[in-house]
C-alpha cells in the first residue's frame, strides 16, 4: 500500500509530507483548493506524463517521492528482480521534474527510465476517474480481470502451453517446407555436386598428406644423391663403418695389456659401430622407400589440385569436403523422403492446433460463464448507485484464427448501456463523467477479491449524486476498503463520513503567494468539515447534528460488517 507521499514545489504546493494508513482515506475541501494537484503529484511519482506547468512558478524543479510497503508475493518484487534493483523493506518511487520539462526517475534511489517507473507504478496504484485511461479504462486489461474473477488461471496456463506447442510445431513445419523448397530448387546442383564428391572421395587430412608427398617427389633426385653419398661415406670400402671396426680391433688386441686404460675407448667404438650400422640401415630404408613410390609428381599434383578446385567451388576448406558430402547427402535424403517427413510434420502441426483449440474452447466456455456471473454482480451494484436503467455487460467475442494467441481465442471487453434501447459501448464512450465513476466503483467492488493492485484512488466518484445514492457510494467504498487501500477525493458528506482517515485540502495566501496545504483532521475537526459539506459556508448546529448521525451510522455499519 501507499505509506507516504512527499511533495515539493508542485503547482501551489510548497512542501507537503503525508503518511497514509490502510483502509479508506478521504480528501475533502473547497473546489479549487488543490485536491487534483495531489493526484497529479502522485501521478508524477507513478511515472505518468510530466508537464512543466506542474513546477511551482518560482521554483526550478518539482520533486515527488512516494513510499510503498507492498505485500509479500506482490508482482512488483519480481519486476524489481528482473531489472536488478535491490529490494528493500520500503519501496520508494521518486520523480524530479525540471522547469524546462525534463524529468528524472528513481526507484529506491537508483536511477531508472520513466517507462520502468510507470510499469512499477501500475502494479502499485490504480487511479480511477473520468479522464483516466488506465486500469479498467484500458480494454487490454479486461481479459485478465475476467480470468482472475473466474479463477481461470489453470485453464489459461493450459492454453498458453498448448499454444507454445502449436507454435513450435508450426515453426518446424514451416522450416521443413522452406528447406524442401530450397532443396528442390537446388536439386540438380546437389546431385551433380554429390556425384563429383563421390568420384573424388576426399579423405580427412588428405590435403596435408598430398602436399607433403608432392614436396618429397619434387626433391626426390636431390634426396637420392644425398642418400647415396651418405652410404658411400658410411658403408663404403673405406667408409666410416670399416674404419671404426678397424680401430676397434686394434684397441682390443692391446686392451689386455693396458690395465683398463683403453676400456672406455673400446666401449665408445662399440657404440659408434652400432650407430654406424643403424645409420646405414636407415639410409637403405629411405632409399628403398624413395625408389618404391608408385606416384609421380604429376599424379599427386593432379589429385591435390582437383581437391582444391572443388573446395573453392563450394567455398570451404579442403578438409571440410568429407563433411560437405555428408551434408549434401542429408539434403538429398530429405528430398528423397521429403514428402513423408513433411506429411509427419503436417500431422504434428494439425494435432498441436487441435490440442490448442480444445484447451482454448474450454477456456472460452468458462469465460462466457464467468462473464454472466460478473455481469450479474456488477448489475446488482448499479441500482443503489442511481444507475437502475443502466446495464453492464462483458462481451466475449471470437477472434479470427490469425489473431489466436497464448491468451486464447477470445476478445474481452467491458461495455455499458446507460439507456434502454441504446446499444452498449465502451465505458469511456457511453458513460458520462459521473456515471463513469460509479460504473468503475461497481466493477471494482465486484472484482475486489481478485485484484492485485493494493491501492486504488477514486477521483470524485460521487460526482453529481447526493442523498441515498451518495450513501450507497460511501457504503461500497467502505466495503472495498476492507480489501484494498482506498484514497477518495470527494465532495459528498456521506462518503466523507465513512473515512477511516480524513484529510482536508485548503488554499490560502502565504508569503505573498497562494499555497495549498493538507491537514489530517482530528475527530472534532472531522465533524466540522462534514457539517460544512452539509450546510455550506455557514456551519449550523443542525449541520453538526446531521454530521454526527452520518458518522454514527457509518460506525454502526462498519461494526456490523
Amino acid at each position: 500500500m501507499l505509506s507516504d507521499l512527499s511533495i515539493r514545489d508542485v503547482v501551489l504546493i510548497d512542501r507537503l509530507d503525508l503518511d497514509f494508513a490502510a483502509g479508506l482515506a478521504v480528501l475533502t475541501g473547497e473546489t479549487g483548493a488543490g485536491k487534483s494537484i495531489l493526484l497529479d503529484a502522485l501521478g508524477l511519482a507513478l511515472g505518468r506524463r510530466a508537464d512543466a506547468k506542474l513546477v511551482r512558478p518560482d521554483a526550478d524543479k518539482a520533486t515527488v517521492v512516494a513510499g510503498f510497503a507492498p505485500p509479500e508475493g506482490h508482482p512488483v518484487w519480481s519486476l524489481l528482480e528482473e531489472h536488478e534493483i535491490e529490494p528493500e523493506d520500503r519501496l520508494t518511487l521518486k520523480r524530479v521534474l525540471s522547469a524546462d520539462g525534463r524529468s528524472k526517475a528513481f526507484v529506491n534511489d537508483a536511477p531508472c527510465g520513466v517507462g520502468l517507473l510507470k510499469q512499477i507504478g501500475e502494479t502499485l496504484v490504480e487511479i480511477q476517474g473520468q479522464f483516466d485511461q488506465q486500469g479498467l479504462m484500458d480494454p487490454s486489461t479486461h481479459i485478465r480481470l475476467l480470468d482472475s474473477y473466474g479463477r481461470l488461471q489453470a485453464k489459461r496456463d493450459a492454453v498458453r502451453t498448448a499454444y507454445e506447442g502449436w507454435r513450435k510445431a508450426g515453426a518446424a513445419l514451416a522450416e521443413a517446407k522452406a528447406g524442401a523448397e530450397k532443396a528442390r530448387a537446388e536439386e540438380e546442383f546437389l546431385r551433380y555436386a554429390a556425384d563429383e564428391l563421390d568420384r573424388l572421395a576426399p579423405k580427412p587430412g588428405e590435403e596435408e598428406e598430398l602436399a607433403a608427398t608432392r614436396t618429397l617427389l619434387q626433391n626426390a633426385e636431390q634426396i637420392a644423391e644425398a642418400i647415396n653419398a651418405a652410404l658411400e661415406q658410411v658403408g663404403g670400402t673405406d667408409g666410416a663403418e670399416s674404419r671404426i671396426m678397424g680401430a676397434q680391433r686394434a684397441l682390443e688386441r692391446a686392451a689386455a695389456k693396458a690395465d683398463g686404460r683403453l676400456d672406455d675407448a673400446v666401449a665408445a667404438l662399440e657404440r659408434a659401430a652400432v650407430e654406424a650400422e643403424e645409420s646405414l640401415a636407415a639410409l637403405n630404408r629411405a632409399g628403398s622407400e624413395l625408389d618404391g613410390g608408385t606416384d609421380d609428381v604429376e599424379t599427386v599434383e593432379e589429385r591435390l589440385f582437383a581437391l582444391r578446385d572443388v573446395a573453392r567451388k563450394h567455398n570451404v576448406a579442403v578438409d571440410r569436403l568429407p563433411a560437405l558430402r555428408e551434408e549434401i547427402t542429408e539434403r538429398l535424403g530429405f528430398l528423397d523422403a521429403g514428402e513423408e517427413k513433411l506429411t509427419a510434420l503436417e500431422q504434428a502441426a494439425h494435432k498441436a492446433r487441435d490440442a490448442y483449440k480444445t484447451a482454448a474452447d474450454k477456456l472460452s466456455k468458462a469465460r462466457h460463464e464467468t462473464a454472466r456471473a460478473l455481469d450479474a454482480a456488477v448489475n446488482g451494484e448499479l441500482p443503489p448507485l442511481k444507475l437502475e436503467k443502466a446495464r453492464f455487460e462483458t462481451a466475449v467475442d471470437p477472434l479470427e484464427e490469425s489473431d489466436w494467441g497464448p491468451r486464447g481465442i477470445d476478445r474481452v471487453a467491458f461495455r455499458v448501456q446507460t439507456n434502454p434501447g441504446m446499444p452498449a459501448g465502451p465505458l469511456d464512450k457511453i458513460a458520462s463523467g459521473g456515471e463513469l465513476s460509479r460504473f468503475l466503483l461497481a466493477i471494482k467492488v465486484s472484482l475486489a477479491e481478485v485484484g492485485t493492485i493494493p491501492t486504488l484512488v477514486f477521483d470524485e466518484v460521487d460526482s453529481g449524486v447526493g442523498g441515498a445514492t451518495a450513501a450507497a457510494v460511501g457504503e461500497r467504498l467502505d466495503r472495498l476498503a476492507r480489501r484494498v487501500q482506498l484514497l477518495v477525493v470527494t465532495h459528498s458528506p456521506q462518503v466523507a463520513a465513512r473515512g477511516a482517515d480524513h484529510w482536508r485540502v485548503a488554499k490560502a495566501e502565504r508569503g505573498g503567494h497562494m499555497s495549498t496545504a493538507v491537514e489530517r483532521l482530528t475527530d472534532d475537526h472531522r465533524r466540522e468539515e462534514i457539517a460544512r459539506m452539509l450546510s455550506g459556508a455557514e456551519v449550523t448546529d443542525e449541520a453538526r447534528a446531521a454530521a454526527d448521525r452520518l458518522r454514527d451510522g457509518a460506525k454502526r455499519e462498519g461494526a456490523g460488517a
